[in-house]
């Protein structure tokens, strides 16, 4: 073989064993743990005992006694070293506890004790050493001394509200003491006299003191014999109350409306029901900000306006009012706003003409100051009475409706959602806008998850608030949510 050909393989021999030598530097552990796993086990199993040996039993960081021999135990369950030395730092902790409880160390007695519990020693050196520990905690506190301050607070009405009130005295000497009797009967009558002051308010209409009474007791003890006939006794005036303000928003009192759903929230602040009904009242007003707007009486409208603003500032309705509040101001303003009568009657004539051409063309909304609802209101601003007038405003909500179903049908979601806003403007309490909103609401998931699944999440988002602002309780809209958030998460980072 020629010598150059010779050495060119020696060359590349050297090469491999370099190339082997430093992948064995890099990789010798995990080979090591790969090719001995005795000898990774036996190294857990001699950490494990220099802890324990040096009391080291639990730590966060994987260094405790207990976390040591866990590992080992995960490598080969079959062996018995590792439950052994878990037997061991079981003991361990009940022999710490003790000696920290000789020292009066009660909080680090109960961290020693709940190890040991969970390291499963024997129930009864952990139940004895326990009653030791409540023992001498109720020594060290004074027991006696908070069991008869508890009955002098019981004695002169002060319930709840402060520390050295009768519950709280009370719960303080029973989780020490927690058969102590005269504890527990003191503690059932203090309830007991807690939820009757919660019926008391209840009588009289006093829904929030009512219900943080009762949420108190309901805390001291969930199983209180009184608590279920209190709570139903609240859930019914809650209800009542809700009646009452949907009676009101009905009838147009909205202010009275308000009030009642703004008492149910002061008392249950996650009522869903009393928070969607604020945000009708809300539309209400804006639908009211309209008609001021309409006759002219700005002033009028603009408080309206605050008040919707105030209760559903995301609502379609609200920007809808403000728009009508500019078109009847530029009425106003309009040279023709003081036409003599036959011209006023003509430019009527021309408004409906036109709202017809823009009825015909689809243009129900947009575009703005052309559209046939701009075209009504100009109408109705110059002549609200007139019957051609109403018979044009009665005529266009059948078209709009069907607006609405047609686009609905075909998804163009968004085309379906602007006829929608017409009949609610037309028509702000139909009772079919509230399952139109639901079906749109659903519409906007369904579409939105079609592009969620294919990447867009932008439009996925949008989806996601169009369908919120709909109805907030359309079914599906939480685990949509959940999706479109998870897929957020990673543009986030």
């Amino acid at each position: 073989m020629p010598a150059w050909r010779d050495r060119r393989h020696w060359r590349w021999a050297l090469l491999i064993a370099l190339l082997l030598l430093v992948l064995l530097v890099v990789l010798r552990r995990p080979l090591a743990d790969a090719l001995w796993p005795e000898t990774r086990i036996q190294a857990l199993l001699d950490q494990a005992d220099s802890a324990l040996a040096g009391g080291h039993l639990d730590a966060a960081d994987g260094s405790g006694a207990r976390q040591l021999y866990e590992a080992a135990q995960a490598l080969d369950t079959d062996r018995g070293e590792a439950a052994m030395g878990l037997r061991r730092v079981g003991q361990q902790a009940l022999r710490q506890a003790a000696g920290a409880l000789a020292q009066d160390r009660f909080a680090e007695a109960r961290e020693r004790l709940a190890l040991a519990r969970e390291l499963q020693v024997p129930r009864a050196q952990a139940d004895a050493l326990d009653a030791r520990l409540r023992a001498r905690e109720a020594e060290h506190a004074g027991l006696d001394s908070v069991m008869q301050a508890a009955v002098r607070a019981h004695a002169a009405g002060r319930l709840v509200g402060d520390p050295a009130a009768a519950l709280p005295l009370y719960q303080r000497v029973l989780a020490l003491q927690p058969a102590r009797l005269e504890a527990l009967e003191g503690r059932e009558d203090a309830l007991s006299d807690l939820l009757q002051e919660a019926g008391r308010h209840l009588q009289r209409n006093q829904l929030e003191p009512a219900a943080s009474l009762i949420a108190q007791a309901r805390v001291f003890d969930p199983g209180h014999v009184d608590l279920p006939q209190a709570q139903a006794a609240l859930a019914t005036a809650l209800e009542t109350r809700r009646r009452a303000a949907a009676r009101d928003l009905g009838r147009g009192r909205l202010a009275a409306a308000r009030a009642a759903y703004d008492e149910v929230l002061a008392a249950a602040p996650g009522d869903a029901a009393a928070r969607q009904g604020l945000e009708q009242v809300g539309v209400a007003y804006a639908v009211r900000a309209e008609r001021h707007a309409a006759d002219f009486r700005f002033e009028q409208a603009r408080r309206a306006l605050v008040e919707a603003r105030e209760l559903a500032p995301q609502s379609a309705r609200i920007a809808q009012a403000e728009q009508a509040v500019v078109r009847a101001e530029q009425a106003r303003d309009r040279p023709g706003a003081a036409m003599p009568p036959g011209e006023r009657a003509r430019r009527v004539q021309t408004l409906l003409a036109d709202m017809a051409s823009a009825e015909a063309q689809g243009q129900w909304l947009t575009p703005p100051g052309e559209s046939a609802y701009d075209k009504l209101r100009a109408a109705q601003a110059l002549a609200p009475d007139a019957p051609e007038v109403k018979r044009a405003a009665s005529r266009l909500l059948p078209a709009v409706r069907e607006c609405y179903e047609a686009e609905l049908r075909a998804n163009r979601i968004r085309r379906a959602q602007a006829c929608l806003q017409a009949w609610q403007t037309l028509q702000p309490r139909q009772a079919g806008l509230a399952d139109a909103r639901r079906r749109l609401a659903e519409k906007w998931i369904a579409v939105g998850s079609e592009r969620l699944g294919a990447g867009d999440v932008a439009f996925a988002a949008q989806a996601l608030e169009e369908a919120r602002r709909l109805d907030a309780a359309v079914s599906g809209l939480d685990d949509f949510q959940a999706r479109v958030r998870l897929a957020q998460a990673p543009q986030a980072r």
